[in-house]
């Protein structure tokens, strides 16, 4: 990596909490501020000051998980206001229930077979918060309780979102309309934004999404955007690949990775 980028991204991690303008960073590592906004980008994804408003929300998360507060964790993160903080979208929640680790949301989840093996779909009020590929239902069910480990979690059919999954595997329906509750980094949702985009029985190579999303040179951070999505199939990380051809990663084991690409393309025949 460039040695000015790394230096302002040292910069920026050393002085979390502040907010530093982009003269400052530039003048810091001795770099136009427009040369800098723009390598920053193509690096890492997001503006300096995007990076810094990622920063503090996870500096937020860390906090309440470590048990502070709720406004003594927003202003050490370096917010004006806990209303700031509030306007963030990036958290997924409210500030509170991310300390509780998700205590007092009601989450119900549902598991069943498919050509792919065990599927677990879980939902929240607002959509779908998790889906997970696996052999048997235990050990997807454990997954689960540890992801959400605070949350009220009880098994319940859900026959129209099992029914879309099997048609979304059949080549007969799609997952686009079905309603998401997932968090992410600014980064990262645009990724899983642009695999949504990616029709079936297509893929995309891990640069090919890199600058789609306006990061060319961000090809290993779509990597690990795709490996942190929490909802398989209906963010379809699956189409990522490799440049050589190769299938990449897959959180779900490459043999099913493979199973699912083939069963996109032969139903696109």
């Amino acid at each position: 990596m460039n040695a000015v980028l790394e230096k302002a991204k040292t910069y920026l991690d050393e002085r979390r909490g502040e907010r530093v303008t982009l003269e400052e960073l530039a003048g810091a590592v001795g770099a136009s501020p427009f040369h800098l906004q723009r390598r920053f980008k193509q690096a890492f994804g997001i503006t300096p000051r995007a990076y810094q408003d990622a920063q503090r929300v996870e500096s937020v998360k860390a906090s309440l998980q470590n048990g502070s507060r709720v406004t003594q964790a927003v202003f050490e993160a370096g917010y004006g206001s806990v209303s700031r903080f509030y306007e963030n979208p990036r958290l997924g929640m409210k500030a509170s229930d991310y300390r509780a680790k998700g205590k007092g949301q009601r989450i119900s989840f549902c598991c069943f077979p498919t050509p792919l093996g065990t599927v677990l779909v879980a939902t929240t009020a607002k959509g779908l918060c998790s889906v997970k590929l696996g052999s048997d239902a235990s050990t997807l069910e454990r997954l689960l309780a540890e992801e959400f480990s605070e949350a009220q979690i009880s098994e319940k059919d859900d026959p129209p979102l099992r029914k879309a999954v099997l048609r979304f595997l059949s080549g007969e329906g799609g997952l686009a309309q079905v309603p998401l509750d997932i968090r992410g980094t600014v980064f990262q949702c645009r990724v899983w934004e642009e695999l949504r985009r990616i029709p079936r029985g297509e893929t995309r190579t891990y640069k090919e999404i890199a600058r789609a999303v306006g990061a060319p040179d961000a090809v290993r951070a779509v990597g690990s955007a795709c490996g942190a999505n929490p909802v398989a199939l209906a963010v379809p990380c699956h189409r990522a690949v490799r440049t050589d051809g190769g299938l990449g990663g897959y959180a779900w084991g490459l043999s099913r990775k493979k199973r699912l690409l083939d069963l996109e393309k032969r139903a696109k025949k």
